[in-house]
């Protein structure tokens, strides 16, 4: 069982940068992702890495805004979003995947643990 455990949230200006953290438990998983729901919306994908090859994947629309990377020996995972919009106001949750099909990096179905959330409001 993966505990993931999120953090960086906050308050911020329309425009401006927050980055979020990601702790895992335990090194189990072959993708790492992190999606958003924001009020009334459905939860999305924003964005994933496969573990090994460090590749990454993201939503068209935080591409070119967001970055994501990873430290393996502490097994964390960073997202550092940069021009941020009254969009991207959400609820951000990390989640670990234990396949590593890539036709499913995208999908929430295909993570197996997911963390507690952590809030980002971008003010207008």
């Amino acid at each position: 069982q993966v505990q993931l455990v999120e953090s960086g949230g906050g308050l911020v200006q329309a425009g401006g940068s927050l980055k979020l953290s990601c702790a895992a438990s335990e090194r189990t998983f072959n993708h790492l992702g992190w999606f958003r729901r924001a009020p009334g919306k459905e939860r999305e994908f924003v964005a994933a890495i496969r573990w090994n090859s460090r590749h990454t994947y993201y939503a068209d629309s935080v591409k070119d805004r967001f970055t994501l990377s990873r430290d393996n020996a502490k097994v964390m995972v960073y997202l550092q979003m940069n021009g941020l919009t009254a969009n991207d106001t959400a609820v951000y949750y990390c989640a670990a995947a234990r396949g590593g099909i890539l036709s499913t990096i995208r999908s929430h179905a295909a993570y197996d643990y997911w963390g507690q959330g952590t809030q980002v409001t971008v003010s207008s």
